[in-house]
């Protein structure tokens, strides 16, 4: 028996010290992300050179694997050169979840960095998490995770995406976006999309028995034309193919577009839980659709 007790001690520091590491490494994707070094990741900056850098290098540290033409997928946008990065982990199937989030942020305006930590380097952070998590533990699925450049530009890398795919496009079952995750003091998420694909709300709410934060839906009606974001971010291109979607972002805050959105403001405990909430979403879908 004092053996058994001795062991049951060990693993549970071994899981401690596991989420803790996660969480870390979280938080320090954020911290780089939206560090002065990257000025912003405007579009076509060297800044955003820099992003994906890292970026590349912790697609590498995780196992994903690249297509044929490798990580990268080049574009134009208003003869600016964009770079989505996109890698996978093949599942079971050769059906798709697609995993997005965009790296790029504002740049530098009258000599001020927009740092964009909520916006988006959190939901980047939560890609990579999610990556990993799927990497290590396998999926029904193939799941493409790709971190988009050129969102707060017209959604161009989600367009660019989807008009040239690494795979059929057809064989794409869900987009799981991810924008502004990192940063709400009321510990709660939305997960816009329902209203759309209300297939999608029991695999939402069993995830919501099982969350330390609140889940709620909504945003997503086309009467309400202020507070609609079936356009907002990436995951429109998906919608307008009819490809389902849920996307998970917190309502704006005060540091929204501003060059408050800094590390140092992100509510740290709500973007582990967020992250924690959105893999499990990402698990709970593969095993269900």
């Amino acid at each position: 028996m004092k053996n058994t007790f001795v062991l049951l001690l060990g693993l549970l520091a071994f899981q401690a010290q596991c989420q803790s590491a996660k969480s870390n490494q979280i938080l320090t994707d954020v911290q780089i992300l939206a560090s002065d070094s990257l000025e912003g990741r405007g579009t076509g900056t060297a800044g955003a050179d820099k992003a994906r850098k890292y970026l590349i290098r912790r697609f590498e540290e995780i196992g994903l694997k690249p297509f044929e033409s490798g990580f990268v997928q080049t574009f134009n946008v208003k003869e600016k050169p964009a770079q989505n990065l996109i890698g996978y982990v093949p599942g079971h199937t050769d059906s798709v979840i697609v995993v997005t989030a965009h790296y790029d942020h504002l740049g530098v305006k009258d000599g001020k960095i927009y740092y964009g930590a909520d916006d988006n380097a959190s939901g980047v952070a939560g890609l990579l998490a999610m990556a990993q998590s799927i990497r290590e533990g396998g999926a029904k699925h193939t799941f493409i995770f790709a971190a988009l450049d050129a969102e707060e530009i017209g959604l161009k890398g989600a367009e660019a995406f989807l008009l040239s795919p690494p795979v059929d496009i057809r064989l794409i079952k869900l987009n799981i976006n991810m924008d502004m995750i990192g940063h709400n003091d009321t510990d709660e998420i939305y997960a816009v999309g329902t209203y759309h694909y209300p297939q999608l709300i029991p695999v939402l709410e069993a995830v919501r028995k099982n969350s330390n934060i609140t889940i709620k839906f909504g945003h997503d009606k086309p009467k309400d034309v202020q507070q609609d974001w079936t356009y907002s971010s990436d995951h429109g291109p998906f919608h307008k193919r009819s490809i389902p979607f849920v996307y998970f972002g917190v309502e704006d805050h005060a540091d929204y577009h501003s060059p408050t959105d800094v590390f140092t403001n992100i509510n740290q405990p709500f973007l582990i839980e967020s992250v924690d909430t959105i893999v499990l979403f990402a698990k709970t879908a593969d095993a269900q659709f």
